[in-house]
């Protein structure tokens, strides 16, 4: 019996669909649903969601937010959600030099350095889920 997963960031619906199984970066570590899960609701870390489905897994980068089980579907409601199909290489490594450089350049208020710290894990994640699936070699995913 697959799970029916919902991703959504305040921007959009970021993936629907039937899944076998879904690994998630919880505040704590690590999180896997499987069908049949205990109704739950917890905070979600920075890291990669991992989607298994018909043997095939799909990788978003995820950045905070809440994972609610249900009996009848699972609800990742993320700050933001990427997949890794659709993470332009390129600019998460400019967006990664960006963040380094601002964190570089000395701060005056606490808030800008812990900014810069936040930018700085998107993009490291961000880069890290796409150079991933470049090199596992896999293609873009369209639809």
């Amino acid at each position: 019996m697959p799970l029916l997963l919902e991703i959504v960031t305040p921007e959009r619906l970021a993936y629907s669909d039937t899944v076998d199984a879904v690994t998630l970066p919880g505040i704590e570590g690590e999180l896997g649903v499987l069908p049949h899960h205990a109704p739950l609701v917890t905070m979600l870390g920075l890291g990669e969601l991992r989607i298994r489905k018909a043997g095939e897994t799909e990788t978003f980068a995820i950045a905070g937010g809440f994972l609610q089980v249900r009996p009848d579907k699972v609800v990742v409601m993320a700050e933001m959600a990427d997949m890794a199909a659709e993470i332009d290489l390129e600019k998460a490594e400019e967006a990664r030099r960006q963040a380094e450089r601002a964190l570089e350049g000395g701060f005056h208020e606490g808030a800008d350095l812990a900014a810069a710290r936040a930018a700085l894990q998107v993009a490291l994640l961000r880069q890290r889920v796409a150079e991933r699936r470049h090199r596992e070699g896999r293609p873009r995913r369209h639809g």
